[in-house]
């Protein structure tokens, strides 16, 4: 299967997410580790997948003297997107408060950006899955912000969490996208670069 395709690449991902980690493990990828700090500041005329597309892209750029032939470089990047406008990670437990009170009783969509860069070639893919959230009460929220600390997570939310369990009404899309990757999108595309 794709393992032994993938035999003669290094895959390297560029991401400290255990979540993302696991993915590729479950898959039967070989990868290792790299990561470059990047401050992800985007143009703000950019616009849904288009701030995912630039900012995995971005994360690409400070491998690009480093890889070698054989080196298959994964970045990506997700955002949750509501009202036509990005929520992105909360300051602090207020701020987790206010972004998961906003996400209540609506459709939000997360959308994921995976950039495969090698030295003679960059192939990008992303989607989009959209997340139906029931009516949260205030303990609710306080409940899932206290319990579970969603400090580092896109839209102040996991959705392999309790909160996904209990307020997730309807998913449109890849719900691994929403976890993390769209891991069948990397399935494909690794595919499609290792293909004899």
């Amino acid at each position: 299967m794709l393992n032994e395709k993938l035999k003669d690449y290094n895959i390297i991902l560029a991401s400290a997410s255990p979540r993302r980690h696991a993915f590729l493990k479950s898959m039967n990828i070989d990868f290792e580790v790299r990561l470059h700090p990047v401050d992800e500041v985007y143009p703000d005329t950019l616009k849904g997948t288009e701030i995912t597309d630039y900012l995995a892209k971005l994360k690409a750029e400070a491998f690009k003297t480093q890889l070698k032939e054989k080196d298959i470089l994964i970045t990506s990047d997700t955002i949750v997107w509501l009202d036509n406008k990005p929520v992105e990670k909360p300051k602090d437990k207020d701020d987790a408060f206010r972004m998961i009170k906003s996400l209540s009783n609506k459709t939000h969509e997360v959308m994921t950006s995976i950039c495969f860069t090698q030295t003679n070639q960059q192939k990008l893919v992303n989607t989009i899955t959209k997340v139906t959230f029931k009516t949260l009460t205030d303990d609710e929220i306080w409940y899932y912000v206290d319990t579970y600390k969603p400090l580092d997570k896109a839209g102040a939310y996991g959705i392999q969490e309790w909160i996904g369990a209990i307020a997730i009404t309807n998913i449109e899309g890849s719900y691994n996208n929403v976890v993390g990757l769209p891991t069948h999108l990397l399935y494909e595309t690794l595919n499609s670069i290792a293909k004899p």
